[in-house]
């Protein structure tokens, strides 16, 4: 379990072709100070088991099903993603359920800078997944609990605040450019009780 909030932002060191899928090898000397074999981490908001830690670097094997269903496929050496850790007993909720299963890739429709330094921005996304969203709803884009702003037929708006930007990868987001979304599990779940009375 996670909560969206990305406490490093780790570079892509490799990414290599493997008999089940990629190894994705991560500088990430903050997270990996604390990490070991075996460890849950949200990478750009997809939960990987650690497969490797040394030097400083985090190693993971992302699957098919995995690729196939996230931006991850997509990484290059020096890429930027967004890095949590899982949650211990006792840690600070500080943004919302987060569970590391992303539910679609979307797309980064449009940015546009605030004066107050902040970033709107616009993403698309499929309709089965839209309508899971609200507004002022919680949603996960690249592992960062964010608040919807604005919905329309193909997507959401949200305010990006100048620390998220200085924190995470969202910073630097381009139109066209692949983000992994999750929407908030609570309400599959409630989804799924409705269904069922």
């Amino acid at each position: 379990m996670f909560t969206g909030i990305v406490r490093e932002r780790g570079r892509v060191a490799g990414v290599a072709e493997t008999p089940h899928g990629v190894r994705l090898t991560v500088e990430a000397p903050e997270t990996a100070r604390d990490a070991a074999v075996g460890d849950s981490i949200a990478v750009s908001g997809v939960c990987l088991t650690i497969a490797s830690a040394v030097d400083g670097s985090l190693a993971f094997d992302a699957v098919p099903e995995t690729l196939a269903r996230s931006s991850l496929g997509a990484l290059t050496a020096g890429d930027e993603v967004n890095l949590e850790p899982a949650l211990r007993a006792g840690d600070p909720l500080g943004g919302h359920f987060v569970q590391g299963h992303v539910d679609a890739v979307g797309r980064v429709r449009s940015t546009e800078r605030e004066a107050d330094g902040g970033v709107r921005a616009w993403f698309d996304g499929p309709p089965e997944i839209l309508r899971y969203l609200v507004e002022k709803g919680s949603v996960a884009v690249d592992g960062v609990a964010l608040t919807v702003t604005q919905l329309d037929e193909r997507g959401f708006a949200v305010a990006l605040v100048p620390h998220t930007l200085a924190a995470t990868t969202l910073s630097a987001l381009v139109a066209g450019a692949p983000i992994n979304l999750e929407v908030d599990v609570l309400a599959k779940y409630v989804e799924k009780l409705v269904r069922a009375t």
